[in-house]
C-alpha cells in the first residue's frame, strides 16, 4: 500500500535529486539538471527499453539529460513510496494522456507529476489524488505580449500592463506556472484553453496559497472540483503546484 508521503523521507539514494518543499501531504522534489556525466549513466541504468527508446529519440543533448535524470528521479521515489521493486513498476496513460503508475500491472492512486525547466527540475507526489506541477526558469519572452494576449483573461493582462521590467516577468510566470500546473493536474493537456479561467486574485497579488473552482468551463463534468494552489517559486525560478481537495 502507498504510505503517506513525506518529503523528508523521499530523499533516497540518488546524487541529483533533494526534498524541496512538503505542502500539506504532497511532497515536491527538486532534480538537479546540471550536466553531470556520472549522474546520467546512473539514471540511464533505471530506465525501461521504452524509456530507453524515448530518450533515443531526443535530439538535443540538453532534452536528453532533463528526460533521463527526471524520470529515473521518478522511478525511485516511486519505488521507495509504492514498496515495489523498479521492475515491477510501470506506467499507463489516462485520458488526455495523464499518466498513473502501474505495480505489478495494477493501477494506483498514487499522484504525481513532473516538469523541468533549464537546471531546474521538480516532482510533486501525493498519496492520492490528481496533482500538478510546473516549473519555468526566469528568461526573457520574444512574444511575451503576445503570449500574454493568448493565456491570460482581462483581469490579468490589466495587471500585467500596469508592470514592466523584471515585475511583470514575474508575475507572467507566477501566473502561466499556476495555469499550467491546474492543467497538468486535471489532465485536460492542450484541450483547455488557459486564457478561459483567471488566476484567484489573491494570488495574483502576491499570496503563496489559494484556491479555485472552475465553475464557468462548464463542459468539464469536473468543473465544480476545488484545486489548492501553491506558489513554491523561487529567485531562480517561478513554480506552482495544484492539488485537488481529496
Amino acid at each position: 500500500m502507498p504510505r503517506t508521503v513525506a518529503a523528508a523521507d523521499l530523499a533516497g539514494d540518488g546524487d541529483w535529486w533533494r526534498p524541496f518543499t512538503q505542502v500539506e501531504d504532497v511532497a515536491i522534489m527538486h532534480v538537479d539538471l546540471t550536466a553531470n556525466v556520472t549522474n546520467e549513466k546512473t539514471a540511464w541504468n533505471w530506465l525501461d527499453d521504452s524509456e530507453r527508446r524515448r530518450w533515443e529519440r531526443f535530439l538535443h543533448e540538453g532534452a536528453r539529460r532533463q528526460y533521463v535524470l527526471c524520470r529515473a528521479s521518478l522511478r525511485s521515489l516511486l519505488c521507495d513510496a509504492l514498496n515495489c521493486s523498479n521492475d515491477e513498476l510501470g506506467f499507463e496513460s489516462a485520458k488526455h494522456g495523464k499518466p498513473f503508475a502501474t505495480v505489478k500491472g495494477q493501477p494506483t492512486s498514487f499522484g504525481f507529476n513532473v516538469s523541468h525547466s533549464g537546471a531546474h527540475g521538480l516532482i510533486a507526489l501525493a498519496s492520492s489524488g490528481r496533482v500538478g506541477v510546473d516549473v519555468e526558469e526566469f528568461a526573457q519572452q520574444r512574444n511575451l505580449e503576445l503570449l500574454i494576449e493568448g493565456t491570460f483573461g482581462p483581469n490579468e493582462q490589466a495587471e500585467l500592463a500596469a508592470l514592466s521590467g523584471n515585475r511583470k516577468l514575474r508575475l507572467f510566470f507566477t501566473l502561466w506556472t499556476i495555469k499550467e500546473a491546474l492543467s497538468k493536474a486535471h489532465g485536460w493537456g492542450l484541450s483547455l484553453d488557459v486564457s478561459r479561467f483567471e488566476v484567484p486574485e489573491n494570488l495574483r497579488q502576491g499570496e503563496m496559497h489559494g484556491s479555485f473552482q472552475l465553475s464557468d468551463l462548464g463542459d468539464f463534468s469536473d468543473a465544480d472540483d476545488t484545486w489548492h494552489v501553491s506558489n513554491i517559486g523561487t529567485d531562480k525560478f517561478a513554480a506552482a503546484m495544484v492539488r485537488e481537495e481529496t
